[in-house]
């Protein structure tokens, strides 16, 4: 940008010389040189220009490239309630729009600043070499048009602001339209969904109209300051006011050249300055989510977990949501190792949060949640990954193959071991007679099997990583009973020796349960084992009696 700079501030130099040159055309050796270095100057501006070209396109998609993958592990580091709170089309839109702002903020800078504005001060210094009068009368022009841009930024912050507004609400309708497309089509939502988003559409193609219309109007603003300020100094030129005959031809040229080559860096500095508050609002939503504090971070002294077996405990634990609202209080629990023990309750009692805790994607407000006495706090990342295996409710394939989805238990397994894994899932045969067997895709999310099957994959997936401490979240929902009954054959086997955790609504599911635990408004509001919570009387033997836990 420096050689663009310099080139283009010597061919409007070289113009006194070429002026003076062809007034002269006897004297063919000094019109050859001039010919020669105008020849060399443009080359060397064609050369300069593309590399510029070609250095800052790579920069930028180097720099989105970066921010994008900075922004992603960031999102990654933050707990489950950042990702409960916040809308996912908010995350896509940030991650999306913010990246590719940042890049346009930083074209607009560097090119402003380097190459526009040394541009400008180099043919600036050609015309205050060649007549300071006339370019001192060119600079008055810049005061009046910085009063007019003024007025023209405030009203494209407030224009970008909401034009981001509704791009999100698009990405929203997107989502909820693949998500739910069932939904809308059995209840005739089509009509509805339309119109939302020919809505969110016209506003969008409104803000940006107004938007462009406000970029548009520093031209033709600095056009008719710039032309009249030209005419007038052509006008000043040719009078004596000006200098009279103490200006040669040549120089004159020059400086003529120079002020309408400067002309159009001057136009390009004022619509950076617009291009600047137009992205910075959109940079500022990646940087919302980079300056964010990371709740689950590693301690600085982290320690691997103990060896198995696992015992888990809950030690005088709270957990409160943003507001105060209370999920947890002050529970004590044991998960001794070996054993299974299970969670039940109404809805909202904490089950899940409390599922959470042991998956560290949530930390507690007070106490703390041990492994065998290790607070989960202070052990390593990869050892508490290592040690817990999940299987939920709502089960998440990803969009690959059958067997590179179960692999994802153990990457390094082999193609025997993740059969294995299916088998005890209860899930090899149903894949064998897929199209491809264990190499079909599945689609987005399974999409191209059924619930069950799903459900199982994800078992399987479980199985294969061979944790110590296996979390069952409603694991067998979307299974019927004949494959339910299957399935947890297989998992009593394996949960053999290992610390089980879960939560459930069948009774087939936790009669078998060392300890069940019945949660309610956050708190252990009973506690044993089947046979004594029935003989207590109490909540449990009332949900057992509604047969909400029967099959």
């Amino acid at each position: 940008m420096v050689g663009v700079a310099a080139a283009t501030a010597a061919s409007a130099w070289i113009m006194q010389a070429f002026f003076d040159a062809i007034s002269s055309p006897g004297n063919r050796q000094k019109i050859m040189l001039v010919a020669g270095a105008v020849a060399l100057t443009f080359l060397v501006r064609g050369a300069m220009t593309y590399l510029q070209q070609v250095m800052l396109a790579k920069a930028g998609n180097r720099i989105v490239a970066q921010i994008q993958t900075r922004v992603f592990g960031k999102l990654l580091r933050q707990d489950a309630a950042f990702f409960s709170a916040t809308d996912s089309s908010d995350i896509l839109m940030r991650v999306t729009q913010g990246a590719a702002a940042s890049r346009a903020l930083i074209d607009a800078v560097v090119l402003g600043l380097v190459r526009d504005l040394l541009t400008f001060v180099g043919l600036l210094a050609v015309m205050f070499w060649q007549h300071a009068l006339l370019s001192v009368l060119f600079l008055i022009v810049g005061p009046i048009a910085a009063l007019g841009l003024r007025v023209i930024l405030a009203r494209v912050r407030n224009v970008a602001g909401k034009e981001l507004t509704s791009v999100s609400e698009i990405y929203k309708i997107l989502q909820e339209t693949a998500a739910g497309v069932r939904i809308i089509k059995t209840f005739h939502l089509e009509g509805l969904m339309a119109d939302r988003m020919t809505t969110a559409v016209r506003e969008v193609e409104r803000r940006q109209n107004a938007m462009v219309r406000l970029q548009s109007i520093t031209v033709p603003m600095l056009d008719v300051l710039a032309g009249l300020c030209i005419a007038g100094i052509l006008l000043i030129s040719t009078t004596s006011l000006a200098g009279g005959t103490t200006t040669s031809p040549g120089q004159l040229m020059s400086f003529v050249t120079a002020l309408l080559m400067a002309y159009d860096p001057a136009r390009r500095l004022s619509q950076t300055r617009v291009q600047v508050e137009a992205a910075l609002v959109s940079v500022q939503l990646v940087f919302d989510i980079m300056d964010r504090q990371e709740v689950l971070t590693e301690a600085p002294d982290a320690r691997p977990l103990p060896p198995p077996p696992h015992e888990v405990r809950f030690d005088d634990v709270v957990f409160e949501y943003q507001g105060g609202k209370r999920a947890l209080d002050h529970v004590n629990l044991t998960c001794k190792a070996g054993q299974t023990i299970a969670f039940v309750g109404p809805s909202g009692g904490g089950k899940s949060t409390l599922l959470n805790m042991i998956l560290r994607l949530q930390d507690p407000t007070s106490g703390a949640v041990t492994i065998n006495g290790m607070d989960l706090r202070a052990a390593t990342t990869a050892s508490l990954r290592a040690a817990v295996s999940y299987v939920g409710q709502e089960t998440f394939l990803f969009s690959n193959s059958v067997r590179e989805n179960i692999r994802l238990g153990r990457r390094e397994a082999t193609d025997a071991e993740v059969e294995e894994a299916a088998r005890v899932a209860q899930a090899h045969d149903f894949i064998a007679a897929l199209d491809q067997g264990y190499d079909t895709p599945i689609g987005e999310n399974g999409a191209f099997l059924s619930g069950g099957q799903r459900q199982r994959i994800a078992i399987a997936r479980a199985v294969l990583k061979n944790a110590s401490i296996l979390i069952l979240d409603e694991a067998t929902s979307a299974l019927d009973n004949l494959s339910e009954r299957g399935v947890r054959d297989g998992l009593r086997a394996l949960t053999q020796g290992r610390t089980t955790i879960m939560v459930a609504h069948r009774l087939s599911t936790v009669i078998h349960a060392d300890r069940i635990c019945y949660l309610e408004e956050g708190r252990v509001v009973e506690e044993g084992n089947l046979e004594e919570l029935l003989a207590m009387g109490g909540r449990f033997r009332a949900l057992f009696e509604s047969s909400a836990l029967t099959e």
